[in-house]
């Protein structure tokens, strides 16, 4: 594991409100090593296998609208009609994230993720062709092409981000 990544992303979760909490897991995970409860992850550092895994568990929590952060869990996330969209949202979140850090965003799309299309992913975001921006910017987290300028002048195009919580109910 990459130790220099690890940390930062820890740092980084811990500065925006994102609760980790460092535990072995001794039931099976949708991810190697992570899981997501009561609106934090707890990470299993000898079962985790990527670190940016863990950017992409957090893209979920933060694009859970306030008043459901700190209930979710991964039982929330599955049977969530939207899940859908807030997976397009976390992808969207998780790769502004790791330019945000200066990571390479190989750490969360690597070879081993999102059923063979991790490759697909990376080529067109870094091509400037993304999805679950438009969520993003519903969140309150961001703009994207379609929006204007806010009434403060605060005029923040993704991959950059206002907010990397979600600012919505």
């Amino acid at each position: 594991m990459d130790e220099n990544t690890f940390h930062t992303i820890l740092n980084f979760l811990g500065e925006i409100g994102i609760k980790v909490v460092l535990s072995p897991l001794n039931e099976p995970t949708f991810l190697p090593g992570l899981k997501i409860q009561d609106g934090g992850l707890i990470i299993d550092t000898d079962k985790l296998s990527y670190p940016g895994d863990i950017l992409h568990e957090a893209g979920h929590i933060a694009v859970t609208g306030i008043d459901t952060r700190p209930l979710l869990n991964e039982e929330l996330i599955k049977n969530d009609h939207s899940s859908g969209g807030k997976e397009m949202a976390a992808i969207a979140w998780s790769y502004a994230a790791c330019k945000y850090l200066n990571i390479d965003p190989v750490h969360v799309f690597h070879a081993d993720g999102y059923k063979g299309a991790a490759d697909n992913i990376l080529e067109n975001f870094n091509a400037g062709r993304y999805f679950g921006v438009p969520l993003l910017a519903y969140y309150g987290m961001t703009n994207d092409a379609t929006t204007h300028k806010t009434p403060d002048n605060q005029y923040i195009t993704y991959p950059g981000m206002k907010h990397w919580l979600s600012q919505i109910d």
